[in-house]
């Protein structure tokens, strides 16, 4: 998320060179960002009311299930809380051991920006799904058939690995009660569950309202009414909210900043005010 893009405060993002002790931390950090940039973007990131209130409802949502650990157990087999687990009829794969050992892999071939959530990479199709020309809908289908490749790849590597070193003692066996399982069936997981949309959105505040409502939503929290039009998906989970509900005054906010169309300069102190207030904290 690029403060100069949404005109975000620097000094309510984390210091440059922050690390996370656990996935839990770093979703609820995410999800502050998301609300963050929210609040402080001006110019075109609300419509209407109603769309104001639908991102306002799915932000505080998801930082909600980030703060109370749900988000780093979702699509597997430790998660006992979404609908999309109960539905689910198959056994899920268990979340890596924290001990263990894991491989580092470079997403964009590069090692400042390595990766390792365990989706797979949505640059197979060259173009991010947001900005594909046919739709988010198109972009999944066609990713879907993309993907089979990838995988089929990845695990015939696997094997071909596996045959080297069946006869070896790996750190990973000795060194933890929990052995790794192959990287591809945790990708093939992810996708199949809903967990690469969570990390993508997670990371995307462009992308997240489309991709929250459209692949996170009811697998957090079950149907929903399918007629109702995008803007006023928020009628369908406010009543999950409690306090968060007695601080959609940033709704009247965003309404009034839409009008006067101004960027805004906050000193350091006003901004971490103003985003406290709506982290209530």
């Amino acid at each position: 998320m690029s403060s100069s893009a949404s005109n975000v405060p620097k000094a309510v993002f984390p210091p440059k060179g922050t690390t996370y002790q656990t996935a839990d931390e770093w979703y609820t950090v995410l999800a502050d960002m998301q609300i963050a940039s929210m609040l402080f973007q001006h110019n075109d990131m609300v419509s209407s009311e109603d769309d104001c209130k639908t991102k306002y409802v799915a932000r505080q949502l998801f930082r909600r299930l980030a703060k109370g650990g749900r988000l780093s157990s979702f699509g597997f087999a430790e998660d006992d809380w979404s609908a999309g687990q109960q539905d689910a009829e198959t056994t899920r794969l268990p979340m890596p051991h924290r001990g263990s050992p894991f491989p580092i892999w470079p997403d964009n071939f590069r090692p400042a920006n390595v990766m390792f959530v365990l989706d797979p990479p949505w640059w197979l199709l060259l173009d991010v799904p947001e900005m594909w020309d046919d739709g988010i809908d198109d972009w999944t289908s066609v990713y879907d058939r993309r993907v089979q490749t990838w995988f089929a790849a990845m695990e015939e590597a696997e094997k071909d690995t596996d045959e080297q070193s069946k006869h070896k003692t790996t750190s990973a066996t000795i060194e933890s009660r929990h052995p790794l399982l192959p990287l591809s069936a945790y990708m093939r997981e992810s996708w199949a569950t809903g967990r690469f949309w969570l990390n993508y959105a997670a990371r995307k505040s462009w992308a997240f309202d489309a991709i929250y409502w459209k692949y996170l939503d009811q697998n957090f929290f079950g149907k929903r009414d399918e007629n109702i039009p995008m803007h006023e998906l928020w009628k369908t989970r406010v009543h999950l909210l409690n306090q968060e509900r007695g601080a959609m005054d940033m709704v009247q906010i965003k309404m009034e900043e839409s009008k006067e169309r101004v960027l805004v300069e906050w000193d350091d102190a006003s901004a971490r005010q103003r985003l406290a207030h709506f982290l209530f904290e």
